[in-house]
């Protein structure tokens, strides 16, 4: 995988241009956009001049294998290069990478309960506390922003924001529908259902690009769903948005009309955005001989199987005998790792074809 010398000094010209520009910088907004420009070649960077050092130790290591006296021992080292520069090459590689421009953005995950009834809602309240656990781990904020209870616990739907930096492209490749095998808790015959819930990350970007019209959006207000009590009861602050060129329809339902509608509408752009973003996903997939980002968000990708405490990725087959901590949100960062670097290998490939 040989990287072409023009390409990395192209990398550290760069980087050391945002340095130099960050020193004398006094405009606010240039200085963070200088500073994240800044974090996000660094790793690019100091993988390169690794990468370049290797290189430049080897051609003077050449030079010395003639020599009487030390040829044999730089014959030794050079060797010893050769073997670990394909890895450096691969690693380099995947920095370079070309990066999705929502990868460092916060996202809102939705989890809805699908087919199963109670158990289906049951199975989306252990996927929603899995993604929550992962998110403390991380070093991530939750917040939830509207729920659903379903009677015999978990939920119908909940929807929460999750805000930090490489949320979405962490979690971007769990949109879909996840099934779960187990004896449910409702069933007294002991036998083993099969339930489903699905999935969908939307990133939240700083400034969302879409083509957006208020005109094209219909809003309706109603009473908030919950427990009781008179503001619940009796105060129509409950709000729903409904995009009619496209039918999406968001509902928040929050104490606050005026917390509802910012909510509503801000959701309604992720959405939208999301849309347009599964469009393009699967337009590349389309020439991709995995889908492990393909933007179809009604794919069956994975399955939690409790007898055999299995859980199995069907895009990238992977299986797991650790569905206990899985579930418990230590060990999703494993399925997470297994996904990205699949991705990032994917997309190797096609540079590998393109070139």
């Amino acid at each position: 995988m040989k990287i072409p010398r023009q390409k990395l000094e192209q990398v550290l010209e760069r980087f050391d241009a945002v340095e130099a520009r960050m020193s004398v910088a006094s405009e606010t907004d240039e200085i963070v956009k200088l500073a994240k420009e800044h974090a996000e070649l660094k790793p690019v960077a100091d993988g390169v001049r690794k990468l370049q050092e290797v290189l430049s130790e080897m051609e003077d290591l050449e030079e010395m294998a003639s020599d009487p006296e030390m040829g044999a021992m730089a014959k030794d080292e050079l060797q010893s290069l050769k073997e670990k520069l394909p890895a450096l090459e691969k690693e380099v590689s995947i920095l370079l990478l070309p990066k999705d421009k929502d990868d460092n953005a916060s996202v809102v995950i939705e989890v809805r309960a699908g087919t199963g009834g109670d158990e289906a809602a049951i199975f989306a309240g252990d996927l929603f506390r899995m993604y929550q656990r992962y998110a403390q781990l991380q070093g991530w904020k939750v917040e939830v922003e509207t729920a659903s209870e379903a009677e015999m616990g978990g939920y119908k739907e909940i929807v929460a924001s999750i805000t930090g930096n490489g949320v979405f492209g962490k979690l971007k490749f769990e949109s879909g529908v996840h099934r779960v095998q187990r004896v449910p808790v409702t069933e007294t015959q002991g036998r083993i259902h099969t339930s489903a819930a699905t999935v969908a990350v939307l990133p939240a970007p700083e400034d969302i690009d879409i083509d957006f019209n208020m005109n094209d959006v219909r809003v309706d207000t109603m009473r908030a769903s919950g427990a009781g009590g008179q503001h619940v009861n009796k105060t129509d602050s409950a709000v729903r948005m409904t995009h009619e060129p496209t039918g999406i329809v968001v509902v928040c339902d929050a104490k606050s009309q005026h917390v509802n509608r910012a909510n509503a509408e801000r959701i309604l752009k992720m959405r939208l955005y999301d849309m347009e973003r599964a469009r393009i996903d699967a337009e590349r997939a389309g020439e991709r001989k995995a889908q492990v980002g393909s933007g179809d968000r009604s794919e069956r990708i994975r399955t939690y199987n409790y007898p055999q405490g299995r859980v199995s990725d069907h895009r990238i087959n992977l299986t797991l005998y650790k569905l206990d901590k899985i579930v418990a949100g230590d060990g999703l960062g494993e399925v997470v790792d297994s996904l990205i670097a699949e991705d990032q290998a994917e997309r190797l490939a096609e540079l590998e074809m393109d070139g």
